[in-house]
């Protein structure tokens, strides 16, 4: 019956690590999801300030347009 003890208590024991592990890998598979979205945030943010600079040369030509060229300076 020593044994059957053994072999029980090492076969949970396998059982244990193996969640464990299982648990490791889908932690694992969670973090790039957060980077994506970080990278994903940095991208827009980096939109909207092109969009900003845009938005101020087209602003900038409109007023050169209607200022005579000799006070553009």
């Amino acid at each position: 019956m020593g044994l059957d003890r053994q072999k029980k208590e090492e076969k949970k024991q396998e059982e244990e690590k193996k969640q464990e592990e299982k648990e490791i890998k889908r932690k694992e598979r969670k973090k790039p999801k957060k980077r994506r979205t970080i990278g994903v945030k940095k991208i827009a943010e980096e939109w909207e300030i092109w969009d900003e600079k845009e938005e101020a040369e087209k602003l900038e030509e409109d007023a050169k347009k209607m200022v005579l060229e000799h006070f553009h300076k």
